[in-house]
């Protein structure tokens, strides 16, 4: 296989008509030109000059493959060029995963950094809880994931992940408007009568409102569970029952009020979980772009820096 090298060499020599001005662009000593022409021509068993005591002269074989050679040689250097670009995590394909509130909150701001960054970078989400994602990101079908975890239901994390803490959400203690206490300071406990709306069984969210309420010393009452944090604001503002949201799962609603409860701090962490050995260089311009979005949100929500 013709060496591309010689071929450069060969196209520099005819563009700049000496071996001495094409030493001089390609940073070679003239010996070194003249040695990789004497290669190519023992390759190709052509005389691609025609040397007098001092001065050669391309012939038309040396010409023709010149030229020939030359598409060789820029795609060679498109190649060179993506290369690069996919070293850089500029170029490829990133497979990101997220649960419904940050993909509400923090992946379009992602997406819209990445997109600046790295425009021939395709991404592909997925959508699921912590548990659907993680197994993806272990399976390596996942790339990168963004997850949560409460302060009272540690999660038990997969081996061989690294975990980037973006930021720390405050839980709102959800009343529909007119609620007796709404304007008065409460702890926990001031609510055991209360009947409360939550994601489902089995779920962190449901298991922190337990919890929680362990703490406060009693047992609440649940009777709507749902993980759509729109139907929890209908169903509170309907007056059938309060809630504790975490801060990305809130909107300020007609018919709800946020309470205000005295010590309790329970809060849930958003962070973004890759593999250890991850492979793909456009993971860490992801994580890169998770941490400012992260940033941002810090200013609108009730979210804290990690």
């Amino acid at each position: 296989m013709l060496n591309p090298l010689h071929l450069r060499t060969l196209a520099t020599v005819l563009r700049t008509g000496s071996f001495a001005a094409a030493a001089h662009q390609l940073g070679y000593a003239p010996s070194a030109v003249s040695q990789q022409v004497s290669a190519l021509e023992r390759q190709t068993q052509l005389v691609l000059f025609e040397r007098a005591a001092r001065s050669v002269r391309p012939t038309q074989a040396a010409e023709l493959l010149a030229q020939r050679s030359g598409e060789v040689l820029a795609l060679l250097e498109a190649l060179q060029d993506d290369i690069g670009q996919l070293a850089g995590g500029h170029l490829g394909h990133l497979r990101i995963g997220s649960f419904p509130t940050a993909s509400l909150h923090l992946v379009p701001l992602v997406l819209a950094r990445l997109a600046l960054r790295s425009p021939d970078v395709r991404i592909v989400l997925d959508e699921g809880e912590p548990d659907e994602l993680l197994p993806l990101v272990t399976d390596r079908r996942v790339d990168l994931a963004l997850v949560y975890e409460y302060d009272l239901v540690p999660r038990s994390w997969p081996p061989g992940l690294v975990r980037t803490t973006l930021l720390v959400e405050d839980l709102a203690l959800l009343l529909p408007a007119g609620h007796p206490r709404s304007d008065a300071p409460l702890t926990l406990g001031d609510l055991q009568n209360e009947v409360w709306v939550s994601t489902a069984e089995g779920t962190s969210g449901a298991e922190n409102l337990h919890r929680a309420s362990a703490l406060a010393g009693f047992v609440p009452r649940i009777d709507y569970r749902t993980n759509d944090y729109h139907v929890v604001r209908r169903l509170v503002a309907a007056g059938l029952g309060i809630a504790l949201v975490p801060a990305l799962g809130h909107e300020a609603s007609a018919g709800v009020v946020t309470g205000n409860v005295w010590g309790f701090r329970a809060r849930r962490k958003v962070l973004a979980v890759h593999r250890r050995h991850a492979t793909n260089p456009c993971v860490q311009g992801a994580l890169e772009a998770c941490r400012r979005a992260g940033r941002r949100l810090v200013d609108g929500l009730a979210v804290h820096r990690p």
